[in-house]
């Protein structure tokens, strides 16, 4: 079925016999929504083909909530969230809470001494070091490792897992609905009473993930640089993982303070999916949620971007593929022109139809890969509408770019045409059915629309939304942020090979 007409008549096709099970007047029947008094947002939907659940919890804090000089603290809580509480991990918490406060007093004078910036005593930093790590391994006695994970496991839980971004922290995984009771406690839990074991351990092993991502993948160099590059004001320029310095000093104190600040039920919604019943399972999460103390949702203190009144270049030489990356200012997800952003990322990039994958990689062959999105790094803040490519054996990042700047002048002169637009629409609407098809999909997009927005019914609006875009739209668009004083360039260019060195 090559032909775009055909395809899309089966597009069609397809969506009318999903459209009656999945429109917003359906979940309409099968969502509840409730705000517990202390503040934390609760969506259920039920769905009764197997007797299993899914939950997605959406923490309103990433990497940008980062405190100044404690870059990567929300993904060092994110790590934490699963270390177990008073009860689960320790085989005597009495004796380990009063081991681990003696490793933050210890750590306090050996990072105080440290960080002297006059009258540094070398001899007494390497003795204060030694004594925190003495009071680090009597600490370390009292630790069942991985039990908040076994225990999920051993009661049939699923795809435990959880993620850092810019913009939030999510938790997710999935159980046997006769286990509900058993996971609103843990869940619960470690959101009332999170303990920082093996807080230095695993700050360690986000270290060493800092540096196979950053330092040790020269893509992942060029990502924080262009990023940094960018971006002047907004907490968007700061690494995830966070900067090296931060993941040297910030200490299990910090993380406390952190989660007591951006860890309270008004910052937080939990998307359940399952065979659920709302009246038999609210009692249960009010018993186990309603335990946690509220307070007002944490105020917003991020910096506004400023205009970008010049291009920003990065080049970065390494023995590597070469790479292209550039980016684009645009407004937050509340924009009212987001749905045209959504149009111009499927038109550029979705799939082998899409303008950049025909033309770059199919047609001209000088690109292995090439697309354009929008979201980078996240969606809450005014962000970037990003271009990448990676050039093919012969070609050169400017070939990539000037290709991509040939499609991007077509959006400012040239409208879409009519088959394109409703192939976009066609397809927005498909990729909708695809991520509400499972418990897992539904509970995300269910817990993210609730948070960005304040009500799920925008999970379906979004499609509307998309629906009225227009090829005026487009032009608009692409004529108003595609312009060269508004755009951040960052490429690997390869690097000779030294003369004497072995081939």
């Amino acid at each position: 079925m090559k032909c775009p007409v055909a395809k899309l008549v089966f597009a069609l096709l397809l969506l009318s016999s999903f459209l009656a099970a999945q429109d917003e007047a359906s979940f309409e029947k099968r969502v509840t929504v409730k705000k517990l008094p202390n503040g934390l947002t609760i969506v259920i939907c039920e769905r009764h083909e197997a007797p299993v659940f899914s939950f997605y919890t959406v923490v309103d804090a990433g990497s940008s909530q980062d405190p100044r000089g404690r870059t990567g603290l929300a993904h060092m809580f994110e790590h934490m969230a699963f270390k177990g509480t008073p009860t689960i991990g320790t085989t005597d918490w009495p004796a380990e809470k009063a081991a681990l406060a003696k490793v933050e007093t210890a750590y306090t004078a050996y990072i105080d001494e440290r960080d002297k910036r006059v009258g540094r005593d070398d001899a007494k930093v390497a003795s204060l070091q030694k004594a925190w790590k003495d009071t680090i391994a009597d600490a370390n006695k009292y630790v069942i490792p991985n039990q908040f994970g076994q225990i999920v496991e051993s009661a049939g839980g699923e795809g435990m897992n959880a993620s850092t971004s810019w913009d939030s922290t999510d938790y997710l995984y999935s159980m046997p609905v006769n286990k509900f009771e058993l996971w609103a406690y843990l869940e619960s839990e470690r959101f009332l009473h999170p303990v920082m074991r093996e807080f230095y351990k695993e700050r360690d092993v986000v270290v060493e993930e800092r540096r196979m991502r950053t330092e040790s993948s020269p893509v992942g160099r060029l990502i924080e640089q262009f990023t940094a590059a960018s971006f002047t004001a907004s907490p968007y320029h700061r690494p995830t993982v966070g900067y090296y310095s931060d993941l040297q000093t910030f200490s299990a104190t910090d993380a406390e303070k952190f989660f007591h600040t951006y860890y309270i039920p008004s910052n937080m919604v939990i998307g359940l999916v399952g065979d659920l019943d709302p009246a038999k399972v609210m009692p249960i999460l009010e018993k186990y949620f309603a335990r946690i103390p509220s307070g007002p949702k944490p105020i917003d203190e991020t910096s506004v971007e400023p205009p970008q009144n010049s291009e920003r270049i990065v080049k970065l030489t390494d023995a590597s593929q070469p790479y292209y990356l550039e980016g684009y200012h645009r407004p937050d997800y509340m924009n009212a022109d987001d749905a045209v952003y959504d149009v111009i990322t499927d038109l550029l990039s979705d799939g082998r139809t899409s303008r950049l994958y025909r033309s770059l990689v199919r047609d001209k062959k000088i690109a292995l890969a090439a697309a354009g999105f929008s979201g980078f790094p996240g969606v809450k803040y005014a962000h970037l509408f990003v271009f990448y490519a990676l050039p093919t054996q012969g070609h050169t990042t400017q070939e990539v770019a000037d290709a991509i700047h040939v499609e991007i002048n077509k959006l400012k002169t040239t409208d879409v045409t009519d088959e394109e637009l409703q192939m976009i629409k066609t397809r927005e609407k498909a990729g909708l059915i695809r991520r509400l098809g499972s418990n897992e999909g539904l509970a995300n997009e269910l817990a993210v629309y609730q948070t960005r927005y304040g009500d799920w019914h925008e999970l379906f609006k979004s499609v509307d939304r998309i629906d009225k875009v227009t090829k005026a739209d487009v032009r608009r668009i692409a004529n108003q942020i595609f312009t060269e004083t508004n755009r951040s360039i960052a490429t690997i260019q390869t690097a000779a090979p030294q003369k004497g060195a072995q081939q």
